[in-house]
Parts: structure tokens; C-alpha cells; sequence
């Protein structure tokens, strides 16, 4: 539907300097200011995942953040989208949520500066992010080239782990896991743009890794080839999506994009539920030139994302992207 209703958008002309809009469903707009600056902006917000107050602030503006790294930007500010039900939620609890939201801010060095607020039917929260980048060193998700590898930030499995966090059967350690993956800043954006080697950027977030891998293949005009074995994966995730638990998203992304999906013969269901899976603040995935791998790895390495991995190439495709981007080509092979 998203992508449709983007088609059909009524925007015909864009001014110049609007180096990053709708296109390609990139993960922010990118507006250039003059030769050596440019905004990045962009925002997120959603209602909690998990019960605790201070997490869900925490884990919706990581999230939001994460856009603008995906760009290549560096955040300088953050303004705070608050919609709260006051006739039910107690005033400390709306107070630790948005405390929680100001320390993954401050920990990104940057201020929240502002925002609104409405009574709302249910708690909503999140972030306008907004950064900055230098126009030549945007990163975004349709500059992969032929040959490229592709190099995933954080393991997989955040949605079928919030799905077993419903059903109350996620342990102790599998929340602390959830929590410390959705929090961690993808950092790493800001110095892989400085890498003439890497071509092109996106954060995994709701549509999946195979969708917004999809993304990168229909703005780049590529095929992508992705080796399931070598993907990071959350090992109490994977227990449970073996054992029949994951989200109903994981269902909808795969009817939204699954004939652009070529799978292996015999792949087991749990694997396709694991690449349309959900991420909420998600990994970065990155395509870069063969000869920029180590030094991608490193940062990654650097920032203390330690699962980051190889987990693909991309080649050229025998598809012309139309507008709209029909789900014929490029497509998406998994082996």
C-alpha cells in the first residue's frame, strides 16, 4: 500500500537541492544547504513494545536516530513526539519515558530541543532526528554497485522477540538481549560515509532484512544474493520462531514483497519468518566495494558491534525499474 500511495505521489517537481526525497524510500530526506552542508531529516514513532517506561523511551529514539545515521549524518538535535493517554497513564510514568528518550540523546551528544504532545488513546513516542552530513558523502540505499558485498550490523530476531515478550515466555537474559540490541546507537553511519568505498547504506527496520534489502536492490537496479548461514542471528529468537512463535508483520511483509524473494528448495519456514521478521532499531546494512570489507568490519568492530558480518553480494540485474517499483525486478536470492 506504502508503496503505491508513493507512486501516485502528486509531486512532480523538486527543487535541486532536495538531494534526497521520496524516490526510493530512503531512510531520510537530505536537503543540501550550500557546498559543504546538508540536513538530514527524518522521524519515527510507535507505541511500546515493552513494559517498562524508561526502555520503551529509550528504544524509540535509538530507532529514530538510526535514521540519520543510515544516511551518513552525524545527529545535532532531536525534537520529542509525545502522545499520551493522561487520563490513564500516571504523570511519573510519562516523566520515565521521556527520560529515557533524553538519555539515548544524550548519549548520541545531542539535545532534545523541543517537540509536541497530545492526550492520545495510546501511549506514542519518538523523535524528529535531525542531522547533518556533507552533500557528497550521503549514504543512501540505492547506490550499490555490481559486486558489491553486503555487511549486516546486528543480528536479527528483535520482532519475534517482542512477540514472545507478549506471550510472557521471553527469559531474563533474552529481554536484556532486546533491549541492549535496540538501544545501541548505529553509530558506525557517520564514519562509513567518510569511506569512498562504501556505496550505499539502509537501517533494517520494519519491512525486514529481505525488505529493505529489497529496497537497496530496486534503487541500486541489482540483484542481491544473501547466504542465510552467515547472517547474525538472536539465538533465543531463533529457539522460538522454531517452535512456532512470530509476529504477524512478519506474515504482511511477506505478501508485500515475497515474489521478488527467490528461497532455496526446502528452506524451512522458520528461516522465512526470520528474514521478513520486524526490527525495531535494527542493524545498518551496508554495500561496499570487496577491497572496503575489512575496513567496514573495523568500524563496526570499533563501535563494539561485535556480530557484524559478510553476508552477501550483489550483481548486476536483468530487470529496467519502472516507477513504482513493480515487484518483478531486481530480485532477491537466498541460498
Amino acid at each position: 500500500m506504502l508503496s503505491r500511495i508513493i507512486a501516485e505521489s502528486p509531486l512532480k517537481t523538486l527543487p535541486a537541492d532536495l538531494l534526497v526525497g521520496i524516490e526510493t524510500a530512503d531512510d531520510a530526506a537530505v536537503y543540501r544547504l550550500n557546498e559543504t552542508q546538508a540536513i538530514v531529516a527524518t522521524t519515527d514513532f510507535f507505541m511500546p513494545i515493552v513494559d517498562d517506561p524508561r526502555d520503551f523511551g529509550r528504544i524509540a529514539a535509538a530507532n529514530a536516530l538510526s535514521d540519520v545515521y543510515a544516511m551518513g549524518g552525524r545527529p545535532i538535535f532531536a525534537l520529542a513526539i509525545v502522545g499520551m493517554p493522561l487520563a490513564k497513564l500516571p504523570e511519573d510514568v510519562i516523566h520515565t519515558i521521556l527520560e529515557g528518550g533524553a538519555s539515548i540523546c544524550a548519549e548520541a551528544g545531542i539535545p532534545i530541543a523541543g517537540g509536541h504532545s497530545i492526550d492520545a488513546p495510546e501511549p506514542i513516542y519518538g523523535l524528529v532526528a535531525i542531522g547533518i552530513v556533507h552533500p557528497d558523502k550521503v549514504k543512501t540505499n540505492k547506490g550499490a554497485q555490481a559486486g558489491d558485498v553486503l555487511i549486516l550490523g546486528k543480528p536479527l530476531g528483535i520482532g519475534i522477540l517482542s512477540a514472545v515478550l507478549k506471550k510472557e515466555l521471553l527469559s531474563p537474559a533474552g529481554y536484556d538481549e532486546m533491549v541492549r540490541s535496540t538501544t545501541k546507537l548505529n553509530v558506525t553511519g557517520t564514519p562509513l560515509a567518510e569511506m569512498p568505498g562504501v556505496h550505499a547504506i539502509t537501517d533494517v527496520t520494519g519491512f525486514g532484512l529481505a525488505g529493505h534489502l529489497l529496497e537497496i536492490c530496486r534503487g541500486s537496479k541489482l540483484d542481491c544474493t544473501v547466504e542465510f548461514d552467515k547472517l547474525p542471528l538472536i539465538a533465543e529468537a531463533v529457539t522460538h520462531v522454531k517452535a512456532g512463535i512470530a509476529t504477524g508483520a512478519s506474515t504482511r511483509n511477506w505478501a508485500s514483497y515475497g515474489e521478488s524473494v527467490v528461497l532455496p528448495p526446502g528452506m524451512p519456514e522458520w528461516q522465512q519468518k526470520m528474514i521478513t521478521d520486524p526490527q525495531t532499531s535494527g542493524g545498518l546494512l551496508v554495500a561496499c566495494a570487496p577491497d572496503c570489507v575489512d575496513a567496514v568490519l573495523t568500524a563496526f568492530r570499533a563501535d563494539g558491534f561485535d556480530q557484524a558480518a559478510v553476508v552477501g553480494r550483489f550483481g548486476e540485474s536483468g530487470g529496467v525499474l519502472p516507477r513504482g517499483f513493480p515487484p518483478v525486478t531486481p530480485r532477491l536470492t537466498f541460498a
